[in-house]
């Protein structure tokens, strides 16, 4: 019933109008739609999907390009080399819980690992507790950096694959 597979343009464009219709108004997610699709086009990103039957119901994108706005240009976080960056993980809060996130993880570790890469990395939100936890079960333990973004604190850990 469920797959965690890469995204095809199809699945990615379903993802994200499912995400937008989430957030009505907030024109904030229809340019993060804009530039995410201009990153998978130009191969600087690689989104999966958690599939339910033909439905996205979670996703994960890695980034490769210091150029990714998200990234800001720190190729500590992705240099398109050895390092990319975890970003975008989500899942419908009716699937949290269940293993998903963790086989959805596996399978964008092993694509990066599959291309090269030996280093993954990802920020969390210094009081998001809870998904500290679960990026540190995952092996993301090496801390980076921290730094302060939109008024929190964003620790930015690394992991080898």
């Amino acid at each position: 019933m469920f797959s965690y597979i890469p995204m095809t343009e199809e699945i990615y464009e379903k993802q994200w109008q499912k995400t937008i219709d989430t957030h009505p108004g907030d024109m904030r997610w229809v340019n993060w739609r804009d530039e995410y699709r201009r990153y998978f086009k130009l191969k600087m990103s690689a989104p999966f999907a958690v599939m339910c039957g033909d439905r996205p119901v979670g996703e994960v994108t890695l980034l490769f390009s210091p150029l990714c706005k998200a990234l800001a240009g720190r190729c500590v976080l992705a240099d398109g080399k050895t390092t990319a960056n975890i970003n975008a993980l989500r899942i419908e809060k009716r699937y949290e819980g269940q293993g998903h996130i963790s086989k959805l993880m596996k399978a964008a570790e092993e694509y990066a690992a599959s291309l090269g890469y030996k280093y993954l990395t990802i920020g969390v939100t210094s009081t998001h507790t809870r998904t500290k936890a679960i990026y540190h079960h995952f092996g993301y333990t090496h801390l980076l950096f921290s730094e302060l973004d939109e008024g929190e604190i964003v620790e930015y850990y690394r992991k080898e694959i």
